[in-house]
């Protein structure tokens, strides 16, 4: 008898055992028999990671042999890549984001044999495939930035969607004035870094690009730049936030907590982008957000938007999965998903062969023919500018640095980075 109970009692260990090392997909189940996939994304917002997380789960179920951990580091993510880069042990699957050829080249597997290849957006091939032909990376979804705001605020006010940089500080005048001060003008996530490096990455275009006049691409190419032609930048930030026309907790406000307070009429302007206006209106369907293209700073020159890549998925050439990530990539490449991730996110897809309802359609329609600019982080500035881009915007705004000195620290940082 004693023999039996003992028996018992092992073999109950030995369940318990084999429980713990399942993994921890959403039905709770999982086996050792399961591959696993380690999925890196740069989805910022709580609706891109959302949907991100129910396509994730909705492939699970329809591959229980196959497990994906998939995590969004946030702020935090270049460094993190870098460190794998390093070690040369990159993620099953990550986000390329912006940098698939130049910066990620070299670790990612090749799909242009995939099926999905023969739709992708005329737009978008130069800027995943290389001279060789080697499509580096699944575009999730195509970018088109600018500004996002609260359309039924500015409505109620009688407040333009400004072309100009002085009709947006000019904006950005009348809702402080207008709301008595209950209304933040310009919204900015500031505990992120990357908030402010989107606010001087897409406002770097027009300053400096655009403009035929005061271009500066070939002294940025060449490594001849004068930075004191970015201070413009930085001072205009100072003077909002001086002005207070930024939000009293810039420094400290989460990017998550944007959605929530344009929902509560809270906010006018903000930096965040996509998914935003479906966020906004799902938590209050009175309040419509609208976008609009980086308004103009040089006289005489037109509004652009900011385009490229935004979520895209390339997979590890090295990777010991090879044909399991592959699996993932022709599923959310399949019509109906790539439908509801470009919905999800509020962008146009990056297929040809996908019809999506977006949520700002009748605002891209409303700017149809303006100038679509790549990031100008991404074709102007040596890999790694963007930290100290977003770090120096936190700096100006906590008073440790002054629009001077941040000019002068990028054009440090600049050098450096273009010597490595």
């Amino acid at each position: 008898m004693k023999k039996r109970i003992t028996v018992s009692v092992l073999s109950l260990s030995a369940m318990m055992a084999l429980a713990a090392c399942g993994n921890d997909s959403a039905d709770g189940g999982g086996s050792s028999d399961q591959v696993k996939l380690t999925l890196m994304s740069t989805a910022t917002t709580k609706a891109d990671q959302d949907i991100f997380k129910e396509i994730v789960t909705d492939f699970e179920k329809e591959h229980p042999e196959i497990d994906i951990e998939d995590t969004y580091p946030g702020d935090g993510y270049e460094d993190l890549a870098r460190v794998k880069m390093a070690a040369d042990d990159m993620p099953d699957l990550f986000d390329t984001h912006g940098w698939a050829k130049s910066r990620y080249g070299e670790y990612t597997e090749d799909l242009s044999d995939m099926e999905w290849a023969a739709n992708l957006d005329e737009a978008m091939k130069p800027i995943l495939t290389d001279d060789e032909g080697k499509l580096h990376a699944y575009p999730i979804n195509q970018a088109l930035d600018g500004l996002s705001y609260n359309k039924t605020l500015l409505d109620e006010y009688g407040i333009e969607a400004p072309s100009t940089f002085d009709e947006f500080m000019t904006a950005l005048e009348a809702v402080k004035e207008k709301s008595n001060g209950e209304v933040v003008p310009f919204w900015l996530g500031g505990s992120d870094k990357s908030q402010f490096g989107q606010y001087f990455d897409e406002f770097s275009t027009p300053l400096l690009i655009t403009d035929k006049e005061d271009s500066y691409k070939e002294e940025l190419l060449d490594g001849s730049f004068d930075w004191s032609n970015y201070t413009y930048l930085p001072e205009k930030l100072k003077e909002m936030n001086d002005k207070g026309l930024l939000n009293e907790d810039v420094l400290t406000a989460q990017v998550t907590q944007g959605a929530e307070l344009m929902a509560q009429n809270k906010i006018a302007f903000t930096m965040l982008n996509g998914s935003v206006g479906r966020e906004v209106t799902g938590l209050n369907p009175e309040v419509q957000v609208g976008t609009m293209p980086v308004p103009a700073i040089q006289e005489g020159d037109s509004p652009s938007w900011i385009g490229g890549e935004r979520l895209t998925l390339a997979v590890a050439k090295k990777s010991e999965h090879l044909e399991e990530a592959k699996q993932f990539i022709e599923y959310i490449a399949q019509p109906e998903v790539a439908k509801k991730f470009a919905e999800g996110t509020s962008l146009p897809a990056a297929l040809t062969n996908v019809e999506a309802d977006n949520y700002f359609a009748e605002f891209y329609k409303q700017y149809e023919g303006t100038q679509i600019q790549p990031y100008f982080d991404r074709v102007y500035l040596p890999s790694g500018m963007w930290d100290p881009m977003g770090a120096t915007g936190q700096e100006l705004i906590a008073g440790t640095m002054t629009p001077k000195q941040v000019s002068e620290k990028m054009a440090q940082e600049y050098t450096r980075l273009r010597g490595e």
